[in-house]
């Protein structure tokens, strides 16, 4: 039996699960990248199901090109973001991760009673566009992205913010502009996710992006680690297969998963702080 036909046989059986982490990875990534200039929103779920309808409608009503389609999504979303995030970015801690919260739970009811988006059975049937290959480049390209930002004189004031925003504004970083171009950017990565994970599944409905959504992607980024871009993927990548490993072994029971969700993630915050990205790498950004 060669390489190539033992890699088609896997694919057949773990495709799903593949193209998900690869998805899932993304809308990490999406919330790193405002945990980097130290934000803590919640609203880059609800960016995903913008993201996610505007491809959808423009390429079932419309018939705009797949590619159009996943760009229009992106800038939709950013767009979304610059407006929201000049007034809502004035916030910080827990205020602005309920205030993005409350923001996906008004995207959320706006998709539940609008036409247009299909009201809450969701939009359906969304053509079936996205494969593999673009996922994983996307992960790619974006990941590639995110290591020569860090390094950037963008990513080094993120950093300035993250650790100390008073310090950073006295050394004349535009604290205000940062912040919401932190945002817009995880904003555009997410509605980029969300566009594609519709165009995969045939369908997104106003559940997809609510309040446990948002939740889990800052469960990928603890678990993780939020000090270098690829934690959030390593995060996203063992909590969204691990289901399917627990259902390897006889754990079938949603609670028990569940369960071992929340036991990793205690695990993590008590002996790893900085996420499982430190058992890679003993140095400390």
């Amino acid at each position: 039996m060669d390489l190539h036909h033992i890699f088609t046989q896997f694919y057949a059986v773990y495709g799903s699960l593949i193209n998900f982490i690869g998805i899932n990875s993304l809308l990490a990534i999406s919330l790193y990248v405002t945990l980097s200039a130290g934000q803590l929103s919640l609203g880059n779920a609800a960016f995903a199901g913008i993201g996610g309808y505007t491809a959808g409608i423009l390429t079932m009503y419309l018939n705009v090109p797949y590619m159009v389609a996943l760009c229009a999504a992106t800038l939709m979303s950013g767009a979304v973001a610059v407006v929201l995030g000049f007034p809502v970015l004035r916030l910080r801690g827990v205020f602005l991760a309920i205030a993005t919260l409350a923001f996906g739970e008004v995207v959320r009811i706006l998709a539940i009673n609008l036409q247009i988006t299909g009201g809450a059975e969701g939009l359906t049937p969304i053509p079936n566009k996205t494969q593999a290959w673009m996922i994983f480049t996307a992960l790619a390209l974006v990941g590639y992205f995110m290591a020569v930002l860090r390094r950037s004189r963008i990513g080094w004031s993120f950093a300035s913010i993250r650790e100390d925003e008073t310090a950073a504004k006295a050394m004349g970083i535009n604290t205000t502009w940062y912040k919401t171009l932190a945002f817009t950017i995880g904003a555009m990565i997410a509605g980029l996710a969300g566009a594609m994970s519709a165009h995969l599944n045939y369908i997104i409905t106003p559940g997809e992006f609510g309040f446990s959504a948002a939740v889990q992607l800052l469960i990928y980024n603890i678990v993780g680690g939020t000090r270098i871009w690829y934690g959030p993927v390593l995060g996203a990548a063992l909590l969204t297969a691990l289901p399917e490993i627990l259902r390897g072994i006889g754990v079938s029971a949603g609670p028990v998963r569940m369960g071992v969700n929340g036991f990793i993630l205690l695990m993590v915050i008590l002996f790893l702080p900085n996420g499982l990205v430190s058992l890679f790498s003993r140095r400390k950004d």
